[in-house]
């Protein structure tokens, strides 16, 4: 029987479709109102989605489920498709971890804490948060304006005298009877108010009850709230409402072929309180994939905002607000906004997908090319993270080394680490670099810092010997790529009209002869850039020390100027730079200085700067 006979047997009721290739595997899963004419509209002309002749080209098989209800065939579709995976369906990349704040406000002594799950419970929820550091930051804030307890109810029972946190004003000490029940729960709801982002009404309050303590004469009480409202006021003064009204998730949008890449802000009391990237593939219009994703998404214990703000509407809306209405207990909205803050948060949402998705084409470009230079130099494994040392020195003087890291072809600053050479006087770049991958590659370091997958030396073949030595002294030499990369050089005097230079020449340790790669090859352009990255990181840090150098020996010269003030001097400003652009008044603040020596300061300072 063909399919088109057997569709014409499907009931006239709500359900799920599964639709199969000729070797059995699901290549769509859908959901139905009326399965029969759902399902008919595929063989039909009603489809007229491009995406839909392609599916139906490889369709040898469909199945179906009758649900009692349409939601009942929401929910069903739903749990199939992450358990199969079809091809033609929305698949969310979606590891990402989101945390929540969460407060009891039915226990004696409420406090915040982190949860990834929100449980239907009577309790608070706030967030989300795309990491657990920024959820901490928020809980930080809140403790330093409002002392709430920071430990489990059970530990504070224990305690024979409050924490360190009372002594620095963070902690109340309800576990010492230091608060009163109510009042802690006037902590607590001043707290709620703050996260809610109501803070004209609590600023408000704390001015009423900071003006009734002053009238009553509890000079110290009026002061306490001052000091309040200057807490919420400084806290809050960053924020920028971007939209009124309460609580709502932005999506935006942005496709290239079958890669999909859905952006949402978190807009939490009118102002954005973070956002996050999701990745997927599918090969359905952008109108299905968002409803599929509204779907996953807000079906896996997620925060579900009071309003959707979408860029395209789905067909199901309704039925997507009744299913997530129950799960949050009170209504949810599907808007697509055509005018006015509410689109302009939409646009910047899908201004956030596409920037997402040419980061997305970059760093598999760079990947391609990490891949590519993988195979040229011979490498076990992929070179995803790379650290790249250079020695700087003047005739052996502030003798530096330096050492980069790259990750996925990307700087890393993070992971970028300079040395201060100790152990070789005079000129010798190669002991300096020994002593450089020593302190690196320590064992200490390694366990500390882990090992990249390719090092990069700035260098020849004497560099490359120099350091394979010192890290077969170390018993690291093999646990990672190694080589080292020759700089271009000019050719001849330089003085002819037609300036010639060598080639950048990689070199491999036990092999004389350097590998020959193309000169314009995005590797070779790769590792060239972490070279020059190393190379400008050690010369920026020797100058700073030749300038530091150079502007204690000058401040010595000056008449009252000793080691103290020197230190002084350099802890507040910095740098000669940042004693050159410092004010009289600025100079005369530091304990020490008068009006002449600041001008002496301010006079020498420049003179160090000056071009010579």
């Amino acid at each position: 029987m063909e399919l088109r006979d057997k569709i014409r047997s499907f009931p006239l009721a709500p359900g799920v479709y599964l639709m199969r290739d000729s070797a059995g595997d699901i290549l769509y899963v859908g959901k139905a109102r009326n399965l029969r004419q759902r399902v008919s509209g595929y063989f039909g002309n009603s489809d007229a989605r491009p995406q839909v002749r392609f599916l139906m080209a490889r369709v040898s098989a469909i199945e179906f489920t009758v649900t009692d209800t349409e939601k009942e065939a929401l929910l069903l579709e739903n749990i199939l498709i992450k358990q199969h995976h079809p091809r033609y369906n929305l698949n969310l990349k979606d590891d990402k971890t989101y945390f929540s704040l969460r407060i009891d406000i039915e226990e004696p002594f409420p406090r915040f804490t982190i949860v990834r799950k929100l449980q239907k419970d009577r309790a608070r929820y706030f967030g989300p948060y795309s990491s657990s550091a920024a959820a901490r930051e928020v809980i930080r804030q809140i403790q330093r304006i409002f002392p709430l307890r920071h430990y489990p109810w059970k530990n504070c029972k224990r305690r024979e005298r409050p924490c360190l946190y009372h002594q620095i004003g963070q902690c109340s000490a309800p576990c010492n009877n230091r608060i009163s029940q109510h009042d802690y729960q006037q902590l607590v709801n001043s707290s709620i108010l703050f996260l809610e982002g109501k803070s004209k009404d609590l600023v408000n309050d704390f001015k009423q009850k900071m003006l009734s303590a002053a009238e009553q004469m509890q000079y110290e009480e009026a002061g306490r709230w001052r000091d309040l409202i200057r807490a919420v006021e400084t806290t809050l003064e960053p924020q920028k409402m971007v939209r009124q009204g309460g609580d709502a998730d932005v999506l935006g949008l942005s496709r290239s072929g079958e890669k999909l890449v859905i952006a949402l802000l978190f807009v939490r009391s009118g102002c954005i309180s973070g956002s996050a990237t999701l990745y997927g593939s599918g090969e359905l219009d952008d109108v299905s994939a968002l409803a599929a994703f509204i779907q996953s998404y807000y079906t896996k214990g997620r925060m579900i905002p009071e309003e959707l703000l979408l860029p395209l509407m789905p067909e199901d809306a309704p039925l997507l607000e009744e299913l997530l209405g129950e799960q949050k207990g009170r209504r949810v909205r599907l808007l697509k906004p055509e005018r006015g803050a509410k689109l302009e948060m939409v646009l910047l949402a899908e201004k956030n997908a596409q920037a997402a998705q040419a980061e997305q084409r970059t760093s598999e470009d760079k990947m391609a090319v990490l891949e590519d230079l993988r195979q040229k130099i011979g490498l076990e494994r992929l070179p995803r993270k790379m650290e790249c040392y250079d020695i700087s020195n003047l005739q052996g003087s502030y003798a530096v080394g330096s050492g980069v890291a790259f990750t996925d072809g990307r700087p890393d600053k993070g992971l970028y680490r300079r040395y201060r050479i100790k152990t070789v006087s005079g000129q010798d770049d190669f002991a300096m670099l020994k002593e450089t991958f020593c302190r690196r590659f320590s064992a200490e370091r390694v366990a500390e810092w882990g090992v990249p997958d390719l090092v990069v030396v700035d260098g020849g073949i004497g560099q490359l010997n120099s350091v394979v030595a010192a890290l077969e002294e170390i018993g690291m030499y093999g646990r990672f790529g190694l080589i080292s990369l020759a700089k271009s050089r000019v050719k001849g005097n330089g003085k002819d009209k037609d300036v010639v230079r060598t080639e950048e020449r990689v070199f491999l340790p036990g092999r004389r002869n350097p590998v020959r790669m193309r000169q314009d090859s995005p590797g070779l352009k790769m590792l060239a850039a972490i070279r020059d990255e190393a190379h400008r990181f050690a010369i920026e840090y020797h100058r700073k020390l030749r300038n530091k150098n150079a502007l204690e020996s000058s401040l010595r010269q000056i008449p009252g100027i000793g080691p103290k003030l020197e230190r002084l001097l350099l802890t507040r400003f910095g740098s000669l730079e940042g004693l050159r652009q410092a004010t009289i008044e600025e100079l005369t603040s530091v304990s020490g200085i008068g009006e002449n020596t600041a001008r002496e300061i301010l006079a020498i300072s420049a003179k160090q700067l000056a071009p010579q």
